[in-house]
């Protein structure tokens, strides 16, 4: 192709000048913004510290935490006695019933206990003096002096001496910690232990499947009621999973999420008339009707949590009012612009046969915005069921309580999981409800 001559090339300037003589940021914006963009990450890399901050992390403590979510740590401390007897103790969540028989627990008769990782290699013959560590079959004596626990010289990366404490690391199987006075032991183990029935109850050990065959047995555990009534009962009683305290409060954040929703959206209703300048031809009343919606949605939900958490002490109803003030500012901004985008021809006709302004709005503006308002309404239900868990952390009740409340204890991350997977499990159900409905609100088919 052949280059235009100067002539032609000054005359297309001339007709085309916005062709030829582009701003310097219509050239260059993109490679502009992505110098901008890297130089603000490099900024906030050194200004909020990241590589000390990864550098510092206790990643080994972020793989104890994920493993416990498919797995459980038996933990056992075995106490010395001044009389050279050695006496398990248990956590409260306790993973056996007591004088049960545990084939990795072995007590002797001399008064030494045997603790076994997976396999005989892998394990520590326990006495008040000494403690033999094996690792891989090879036996390393650990001392147990009068104020700590010594490793010998040359022991193998698996057994590390820690200040007055030795800790051996038996990978996927548990952990041995050893001081002067004690052994404590992390024993882990595939799955959730007790998940159906704690060790208290006449159905321990019983799994899924042998649950449900006893559910339809006739003959009776509890004469007082059925099988399945007394397994359901076991089950929501469970005093070391909590069931029915996780359900609960699972039940107590689909409510606040629904009634702040529904609070919110019966007020912001009739005030987005208010504010719409089409509907209510007064500036005065739109603009302090606008303003009242911006400040009470400028306020996150999680501060307006923290203040009537303050004023009504910890419960649902402070998760309740959080989400009516937030989301009445928020619902009565979309309602207001939504109000303001209607067709005035309806409102024109209604007005033309001499209809009253509450008729002309409830026939010719209502019918019009009604499945946009419902529909935002169940948009904003959907995402309340997810920030009513996080504001009951903060106390406003909830299964956001209970799930800061078993992260506080840094042993219950396995319960931590059971929550999550509750939650998202919701989220999911309600999130195909609210959108099933508003398909059949707007008529969309949606995929």
């Amino acid at each position: 192709m052949s280059a235009i001559s100067a002539a032609e090339r000054a005359r297309l300037e001339q007709k085309f000048p916005e062709v030829f003589k582009t701003s310097f940021l219509k050239r260059h914006g993109l490679i502009v913004g992505l110098g901008v963009t890297v130089a603000y990450l490099v900024f906030c890399w050194f200004f909020f510290n990241v590589g000390p901050a990864l550098q510092n992390g206790k990643w080994d403590r972020a793989s104890i935490y994920v493993q416990d979510w498919y797995s459980w740590r038996a933990t056992p401390r075995l106490r010395f006695g001044e009389d050279g007897t050695i006496t398990p103790q248990w956590s409260s969540r306790g993973q056996y019933p007591v004088g049960a028989t545990i084939d990795w627990l072995t007590a002797h008769e001399d008064g030494s206990v045997t603790v076994t990782f997976g396999s005989e290699a892998d394990r520590l013959d326990i006495t008040t003096t000494e403690v033999n560590v094996f690792v891989g079959g090879e036996a390393w004596p650990v001392a147990i002096t009068e104020n700590a626990a010594i490793a010998p010289e040359g022991v193998p990366a698996a057994i590390q001496q820690d200040g007055q404490k030795v800790i051996v690391d038996f990978g996927f199987a548990g952990q041995a910690e050893i001081r002067d006075n004690q052994v404590y032991v992390q024993r882990r183990f595939f799955g959730w232990a007790n998940f159906l029935f704690d060790p208290k109850s006449p159905l321990w050990g019983h799994d899924l499947f042998s649950s449900i065959g006893l559910m339809f047995s006739g003959d009776r555990v509890n004469p007082e009621m059925s099988n399945a009534q007394f397994v359901v009962n076991q089950w929501l009683n469970n005093q070391a999973w909590q069931h029915a305290d996780i359900l609960v409060k699972l039940f107590q954040t689909l409510v606040m999420a629904f009634v702040g929703t529904l609070l919110a959206t019966l007020l912001a209703f009739p005030l987005a008339f208010f504010a719409a300048r089409t509907i209510t031809p007064n500036r005065t009343t739109n603009w302090l009707m606008k303003r009242f919606f911006d400040f009470i949605r400028s306020v996150d939900m999680l501060i307006w949590a923290l203040f009537f958490t303050r004023g009504f002490g910890p419960g649902p109803i402070p998760g309740i009012a959080a989400i009516f003030f937030t989301d009445t500012g928020a619902l009565g901004k979309v309602y207001a612009e939504a109000l303001e985008n209607v067709d005035d021809k309806q409102r024109e006709g209604m007005k033309s046969v001499g209809a009253s302004p509450a008729s002309v709005n409830r026939y010719g503006v209502v019918p019009q915005v009604l499945p946009v308002f419902v529909s935002q309404s169940l948009y904003f239900w959907e995402s309340n069921t997810r920030s009513a868990t996080v504001i009951g952390a903060v106390g406003a009740g909830g299964i956001g309580l209970k799930l800061l409340e078993s992260m506080g204890t840094n042993s219950d991350w396995d319960k931590v999981a059971y929550m999550v997977l509750l939650i998202l499990f919701v989220v999911f159900l309600f999130d195909n409800m609210s959108t099933a409905i508003r398909q059949r609100l707007i008529g969309g088919t949606g995929h």
